[in-house]
């Protein structure tokens, strides 16, 4: 079966729909293969479960052979309802998950409330199975690949020019190239999952990849 960053890449989950739609149908894809998993990780979004499966594979695991599931959430604010959710299908299936830094309090307070355990710092999470990217996914893969590299990755997609322009608007000139880079990458849904991949092949082929995605997978 293919991979969600393999599905993006070839249309069969339409973009053009709108975020929402995409992501809906991204999480009930994941969710189909819950009821046969042995692990579960929870992100909080497409891109995140598109960088996790491309690390996966450029670590040489099959993570649908391992059974184990990615499933976007839809935002942090469903964690409780996804941990509630999986935790009533029976403690058979691990549970693991991923969140930017603004959402660590949101899924600390959900792992208490539904008892997953009783986490009070953020180590006390990584033992749960849960990491924290500082600040969000897309500023960990800028800061491992360094600014040099992301816009080779940019010029080899064709999309140096524009992001040549965005720095060039009012808004963000003169600012910090990571901070340009992070606002460009997010400023498009597409071009964000479509980068969650090619940014991870890239940390991988360099043996950069972030400390929270390399942590995850070691968990799992």
């Amino acid at each position: 079966m293919a991979t969600t960053a393999e599905m993006f890449t070839d249309g069969a989950l339409d973009g053009h729909l709108g975020g929402n739609a995409a992501s809906i149908r991204a999480t009930a894809h994941a969710l189909s293969k819950v009821e046969s998993a042995v692990a579960v990780v929870l992100v909080e979004g497409i891109s995140d479960q598109i960088a996790l499966e491309t690390a996966a594979v450029g670590r040489g695991r099959d993570l649908e052979a391992e059974r184990v599931v990615i499933v976007p959430i839809g935002g942090a604010h469903a964690i409780g309802r996804f941990l509630t959710r999986l935790g009533a299908e029976g403690t058979r299936v691990r549970l693991a998950g991923l969140c930017d830094l603004r959402e660590e309090e949101v899924f600390r307070r959900a792992l208490e409330v539904t008892r997953v355990g009783s986490p009070r710092t953020r180590r006390d999470m990584e033992r749960l199975g849960f990491y924290v990217c500082v600040k969000d996914l897309e500023d960990e893969l800028i800061r491992a690949l360094g600014t040099a590299r992301v816009e080779e990755l940019f010029d080899s997609q064709d999309d140096l020019r524009s992001f040549r322009s965005f720095q060039s608007q009012p808004a963000w000139r003169g600012r910090e190239p990571e901070a340009q880079m992070w606002r460009f990458l997010r400023s498009s849904s597409r071009r964000n999952q479509r980068y969650a991949r090619l940014l991870v092949e890239a940390a991988v082929g360099r043996g950069a990849l972030p400390r929270p995605l390399d942590a995850l997978l070691t968990t799992v």
